[in-house]
């Protein structure tokens, strides 16, 4: 199927539903394509080959996505019978016993779990990069990062080996792999897709679940199927009113849109990353918007210093399980940054790790405040377009430095996370070079429709599928 990277997952599904194509045959185009660009890439770590040709020989659900070829990310979510490494040489998985609750969502939609999508240890830093899985490259330029931690799954649906995958996101990492490959990348409302009921390492509730996608309409679709109350869970689903699918074609009428270029670390914007910025904000004023130029005003020094207290001492617990699972502890076997965390997060007491929730619950009032006023929040993504991959080493021996590069490099993508409100990246630019430069549209606690319908005008206004990295289908 010569033509089967240039359909989305709706597109490939209703070519199944018309009888002009099988589930196996979009397979095979998909398989095809990652053995011919993944030894570029290296963003598909497992390929279950066999298992998914017969999955695809059989009957499958009548869902949205009903043959489409699909990815996991390796990290989180259990695929039953399947390896999990998290990205890391001492949390190893040899096989899942069963599907987790999402996993199984994603079954109903008909999609065909073809492999999994290469990750940071842990999920940790906005780079995909590790001694257990290796450096995924991007498709654009692979001199370049994919971003973090979805980035194996952002390469492969760039590079057109499927047209949407698994990610997940815990401080950026949907947001940061879809604006560096130029895609889609939706941070869901907590809660909004289900957790499982292996969910420890998300108590702190900054971690979601969702897809990168090169077109909205796939994003809404996949979110429609998926994103239901799961029973037992200990905190209420957001409320839902009709399709998020329906709202991609609707009027998002005017709304108060304010942006900034304001930075945690004060690092000024890469004068491309500004210039589209300010595109941006003239684009959605010509659009009718009400659009004006407002920071969140508040203290990133005070919020990243409760956050990394929580995260830290979130992080170590979660160690803590793997070493009662495993029977001893790490050993040169993780690497820098998770090494550093677990050690850190021993050493936090209750008391300092509770202000820290404390202070996040204060500060995240300030924060949900402005949308008060505000229907919409627009800032980049990131600071710079996507950087070289050897200058976001995480095997560097340097975290300190490490650590300012990071920071010199993403800047925005971390209170949403702890506030819980939807966030959502769109490839609306390109740099001279012809890397994606992404934007961000983050809207208020549950409301994901109002970025969807915003979303589905400004694919219109500004098309973005037409733009093909270098290693393409």
């Amino acid at each position: 199927m010569r033509d089967y990277a240039d359909y989305d997952g709706l597109g490939l599904a209703a070519l199944v539903n018309a009888g002009e194509v099988t589930p196996a045959e979009l397979l095979e185009a998909a398989i095809e394509r990652i053995e011919r660009h993944n030894g570029a890439l290296n963003a598909v770590v497992h390929k279950a080959y066999d298992e998914s040709r017969a999955t695809a020989a059989s009957a499958l659900p009548d869902g949205p996505f009903k043959g489409v070829p699909f990815l996991i990310k390796d990290l989180g979510l259990k695929v039953k019978g399947w390896p999990r490494t998290s990205g890391s040489r001492f949390a190893e998985i040899a096989a899942d016993d069963g599907d987790s609750e999402l996993v199984k969502r994603y079954r109903a939609t008909g999609v065909v779990l073809a492999g999994k999508t290469n990750t940071p240890e842990f999920g940790i830093p906005g780079v995909t990069t590790s001694a257990r899985l290796g450096p995924c490259r991007n498709p654009w330029n692979t001199d370049h990062i994919s971003g973090g931690s979805s980035g194996g799954a952002a390469s492969a649906v760039a590079s057109g080996m499927v047209p949407i995958a698994h990610a997940s996101d815990g401080l950026g990492s949907i947001r940061i792999p879809a604006a560096c490959c130029g895609l889609v990348g939706l941070k869901t409302t907590r809660d909004r897709n289900p957790n499982g009921e292996d969910d420890a390492d998300r108590a702190i509730g900054f971690s979601v679940d969702h897809v990168v996608s090169r077109t909205v309409r796939d994003s809404a679709a996949m979110l429609d199927a998926t994103g239901a109350p799961q029973p037992a869970s200990p905190y209420a689903a957001p409320r839902q009113d009709g399709s998020f699918l329906d709202e991609v074609s609707r009027n998002p009428g005017k709304l108060r849109i304010a942006w900034s270029n304001e930075t945690a670390s004060a690092t000024p914007l890469d004068p491309e990353v500004q210039a589209a910025l300010e595109r941006t904000a003239d684009t959605l004023r010509a659009l009718g918007h009400d659009v004006r130029e407002e920071g969140l005003g508040i203290d990133y020094r005070l919020l990243y210093r409760a956050q990394g207290l929580v995260s830290a001492a979130n992080f170590s617990a979660g160690i803590k399980r793997w070493v009662e699972r495993i029977g001893r502890e790490p050993d040169d076997d993780i690497e820098g940054l998770a090494r550093r965390g677990y050690e850190v997060g021993k050493k936090i007491s209750g008391q300092d790790a509770m202000w820290g929730w404390q202070q996040l619950r204060l500060m995240n009032r300030q924060i949900l405040a402005r949308f008060e006023t505000w229907d919409v929040w627009l800032t980049p993504v990131m600071i710079t377009p996507p950087p070289r991959v050897e200058y976001l080493d995480t095997l560097m021996a340097d975290l300190k430095e490490f650590d300012k590069r990071q920071a010199r490099t993403f800047g925005f993508t971390p209170p949403f996370n702890m506030t819980g409100q939807p966030s959502l990246s769109l490839p609306l630019w390109q740099s001279d070079a012809g890397l994606p430069i992404g934007m961000m549209f983050t809207g208020r606690y549950g409301d994901e429709a109002s970025l969807f319908r915003l979303a589905g005008q400004l694919e219109k206004e500004l098309p973005w599928t037409g733009r093909k990295p270098k290693l393409w289908s």
